[in-house]
């Protein structure tokens, strides 16, 4: 399970996708998102990357621990169903 460190932000946003997308291609297919204490719309498009990136390898992606304020965000943007926020 890769665990993704406390901020999904533009500030870090290479950063963060960069690394999620190693985790992906090295078969991890569960984010646990617990640690996440900051995000903006960078965490969503991320998420929605790893998501495509899991499923071009076969595999099914899966996020848990759903910060509230990401889940807000997935609201606001009309993909919550997509990321399952």
């Amino acid at each position: 399970m890769y665990q993704p460190g406390p901020l999904l932000t533009i500030a870090h946003a290479r950063e963060v996708l960069e690394a999620g997308m190693r985790a992906v291609e090295s078969g991890e297919t569960v984010f646990d998102l617990a640690a996440v204490t900051e995000v903006d719309s960078t965490a969503v498009a991320a998420l929605l990357a790893w998501q495509r990136a899991a499923r071009a390898r076969g595999a099914q992606f899966s996020a848990l621990n759903h910060p509230s304020s990401l889940t807000s965000l997935a609201h606001l943007y009309g993909v919550s169903d997509l990321i399952q926020a």
